[in-house]
């Protein structure tokens, strides 16, 4: 039986990862802005708290693998963070050269002339270990309210984002670790606009997954059938660094 031709397959919404950080320091201004230009609508940030408690864009709790240096993000203030250069060089080379930490309110003024992306903002619970769950919440949803209709912020702290909900954030997701019934039931009761899993923990196909409000994001997907096939089992958002080859792979929108 042949295909109908006129039928096209689901594509998928594209989150970038961190930004395009498959081409440029990752949670850096540089890689953001290149992942909006490259047909992005969503992307993903990670935050710690600097000492001062300023939340800044960093996935790792020290700046070994993006600075080359030792230091804990959670002991330097952001006067002295927004200096230091996370190019990643080992990495990329030259491609980040002179891009130095972020702070989230840097990215909301990015976003501010950016009407159509919206931004999921992944609360790190270094930070919470860090500074306490009321305080790290209470200064990213002040840091977001310029943009607060397009920020969702995400955890794997299920409390943390709940939080975040009874604290006015319009919506929130939640990051599995595991696909189990315990997760289930505490999917259900957050009832989050969004559920987010790594794309090797979900049940192989053809099981179905987990019905609720949310909608679901699967990260890191880098091939294009794979997002295809995720997007027919009901993952509406796939997450990706290499997002300008996974827009032209999908033939995704570009806004």
């Amino acid at each position: 039986m042949r295909s109908d031709p006129t039928v096209r397959p689901i594509v998928p919404e594209i989150v970038a990862h961190r930004g395009y950080a498959s081409r440029y320091p990752e949670n850096t201004l540089l890689a953001l802005r290149a992942a909006l230009d490259a047909g992005a609508g969503f992307i993903e940030v990670d935050v710690l708290l600097s000492a001062d408690g300023v939340p800044v864009l960093m996935h790792d709790a020290t700046l070994s693998r993006t600075a080359g240096r030792n230091d804990h993000v959670a002991t330097l203030s952001w006067s002295e963070l927004r200096r230091i250069e996370v190019a990643e060089r080992p990495r990329l080379g030259d491609a980040g050269a002179g891009e130095t930490v972020p702070s989230l309110a840097q990215l909301v003024e990015l976003l501010s002339s950016r009407p159509a992306a919206s931004a999921f903002i992944e609360i790190k619970r270094d930070a919470l270990a860090q500074a306490g769950l009321e305080c790290v919440v209470s200064r990213v949803l002040d840091d977001l309210m310029p943009i607060r209709e397009r920020a969702i912020v995400i955890s794997f702290s299920a409390e943390a984002v709940a939080h975040a909900r009874a604290q006015g954030a319009q919506r929130i997701g939640w990051v599995l670790e595991r696909y189990d019934d315990t997760a289930h039931a505490t999917a259900r009761n957050l009832a989050p606009e969004f559920l987010f899993c790594n794309h090797e923990k979900l049940p192989p196909a053809p099981a179905p997954l987990w019905a609720g409000p949310w909608s679901w994001v699967a990260y890191e997907v880098r091939d294009a059938a794979l997002a295809r096939a995720l997007a027919a089992r009901g993952v509406k958002f796939i997450e990706t660094m290499a997002v300008g080859e996974m827009v032209a792979a999908l033939g995704a929108r570009v806004r």
